[in-house]
């Protein structure tokens, strides 16, 4: 019988289709698994990071296929938008894979108001030098902004902070 923990070290495994070097897990956007071992399903629930999200419906197929994969006979995977999703849910592993990716991590916070200026305050993913700054707060989705290092002379975006 496949166990709870079992999925979700298999979903460790699904990266996140717009940056595939974090999993969805230290994304934080897999919010429960639950198992019925009396009939062999399972259950999964996500929250989306943006509720627009144009990869929801692949996230949930690859949600499914890899519990499918461990030997489950079916599985639920069900969206939730009830509870927000916020950057401070992405793991500490999750930081480092964003930076792998070439996008700065979003600063800590806890909630409230989020003012333009703490995307003013950036590292660069590659240097790590603070001498960079603010192209545009708007990117190519609605979660990154757009940055330049003067350090390293590099173009980058940064994951911006949802509370």
């Amino acid at each position: 019988m496949v166990e709870e923990k079992q999925i979700w070290k298999a979903l460790e495994e699904v990266m996140d289709p717009e940056i595939p070097t974090i999993s969805m897990v230290d994304l934080g956007i897999i919010t429960q698994v639950q198992v019925n071992q009396t009939d062999n399903t399972a259950s999964v629930t996500l929250i989306p990071t943006f509720s627009g999200c144009p990869a929801l419906r692949v996230m949930e197929d690859m949600v499914r296929e890899k519990v499918l994969s461990l030997g489950i006979q079916k599985v639920d995977v069900s969206t939730n938008f009830d509870t927000a999703w916020t950057t401070d849910r992405i793991t500490e592993k999750g930081r480092k894979a964003l930076l792998q990716h070439g996008l700065a991590p979003p600063p800590e916070h806890t909630g409230g108001l989020i003012e333009l200026s703490v995307l003013s305050d950036v590292a660069c993913p590659y240097c790590q030098s603070k001498n960079t700054r603010l192209t545009t707060p708007f990117g190519p989705t609605l979660c990154r902004s757009m940055h330049y290092c003067d350090n390293c002379l590099q173009a980058f975006e940064q994951f911006k902070p949802v509370g």
